[in-house]
């Protein structure tokens, strides 16, 4: 039977839509969806998306026939911005916007860019990326890491060339996951983004874990997501 709702998962810098592997599906009320952005993994052969306004309208269209029920967007770090930009353009043309904006672990895109990945030279990039594939379950691979090594680089460019001008208010509810240990974006950092929301809309949960605890889907988080997508399904009830 399908779910009555989706929950559409953005990577973040320098991966893909495996990121999500161990996360289980469904979440709650919702079909998990894993977004495969250009220039990665099955995608590897195409051109990156460039900015996140860029992805942000190829995505609008891509995504339109499956906004056919209720559903929720989630990014961590750079992919909440990436998030962000798609719901953004969502509502500029008109289209059905997120009942739900999950964002865990980044400042408000009028508060950006942030971050000590924006200022890394390649060098530090690739030993994150291998400590990032380890923390996914892998072994680096070197030929593997040279790709995700230019994706990531690309990924980064986009996320510091994107910030607001002021707060944009995005017709959708907000939800904040800051992790308690979080050492790269603490969670006072994330008040910003109430100013995103429609007044009283904006939620804030301090979940246990550091800023690569996500991957894992800790219960917590799991539990968060479930509840958030079981409110969207009964509030599209009422409508």
């Amino acid at each position: 039977m399908p779910r009555p709702s989706r929950l559409f998962c953005f990577p973040y810098s320098g991966v893909g839509a495996s990121m999500y592997n161990r996360w289980p599906d469904p979440v709650g009320p919702a079909e998990l969806c894993r977004i495969q952005l250009p220039g990665r993994e099955n995608r590897v052969r195409e051109e990156h998306f460039g900015t996140y306004e860029a992805l942000a309208d190829e995505l609008a269209r891509a995504l339109l026939p499956h906004l056919d029920r209720p559903f929720g967007f989630f990014g961590h770090c750079g992919g909440a911005l990436a998030a962000f930009a798609t719901a953004h353009r969502l509502a500029e043309l008109g289209m059905p916007v997120p009942d739900v904006l999950f964002v865990s672990s980044q400042v408000a895109p009028h508060e950006g860019p942030y971050g000590r990945y924006l200022t890394m030279g390649e060098t530090e990039l690739r030993s994150e990326l291998e400590g990032l594939t380890r923390l996914m379950g892998s072994e680096p691979v070197p030929d593997l890491i040279d790709l995700g090594l230019g994706v990531m680089v690309a990924d980064l460019a986009a996320n510091r060339a994107y910030r607001t001008p002021g707060p944009v208010v995005l017709p959708t509810r907000i939800r904040l996951l800051a992790w308690r240990d979080d050492q790269e974006v603490r969670p006072e950092l994330m008040t910003g983004w109430a100013a995103c929301a429609p007044a009283g809309q904006c939620e804030r949960r301090l979940l246990p874990g550091d800023h690569y605890a996500f991957l894992r889907a800790p219960g917590p988080l799991v539990d968060e997501l479930a509840e958030g997508m079981a409110d969207a399904v009964a509030a599209a009830a009422l409508r």
